[in-house]
């Protein structure tokens, strides 16, 4: 379903949890998607946000929005905690995954170079080379902090239930 049609629907939920989807809403919708998720949370309710993220806001990459995420957007993780609020989200936890998504690309890439002839037959040589340089190059900015990926866990509204200290 896409997240602007459960402003439509009577979805209650205890949790939410996106993963990798805030960059492909685009900047002028990053405060939608937030109002979108605060319509079908509860009050109380969790919200996990996990999204690949830059330390300022930017333009993207040329290249990779050409041939690899068309429309794509790396938010910061400023313009997400600044919608966030708008939406009354406390937050709880930020935490910063990029050398775990480092070593991911890096297990990609290799996997891919050990399947190289498969992707070249089942696409063409091209499509390989830009894959390669794909994962190669990402995990390059994600190894030099150029780029980041982070989870914020967050609460709608105030919610002390929760134990006082990290417990997931």
């Amino acid at each position: 379903m896409d997240y602007r049609d459960l402003q439509e629907t009577e979805f209650k939920f205890d949790r939410v949890v996106s993963v990798g989807m805030v960059e492909h809403v685009g900047r002028k919708n990053y405060q939608l998607f937030q109002d979108c998720v605060s319509r079908v949370l509860k009050d109380g309710g969790m919200y996990l946000l996990h999204f690949i993220s830059a330390l300022k806001e930017h333009p993207g990459d040329p290249w990779i929005k050409k041939y690899i995420f068309p429309g794509g957007m790396v938010p910061s993780l400023r313009e997400m905690v600044s919608t966030m609020a708008e939406d009354n989200f406390h937050i709880l936890d930020v935490e910063n995954l990029r050398l775990h998504y480092n070593k991911t690309l890096l297990c990609w890439k290799e996997n891919l170079d050990k399947h190289r002839d498969e992707v070249v037959w089942m696409f063409d040589e091209k499509f390989a080379r830009m894959w390669e340089l794909y994962l190669a190059s990402c995990a390059a900015t994600f190894h030099n902090g150029i780029i980041d990926l982070h989870q914020i866990l967050a609460t709608k509204g105030i919610n002390n239930e929760l134990p006082m200290t990290r417990w997931y």
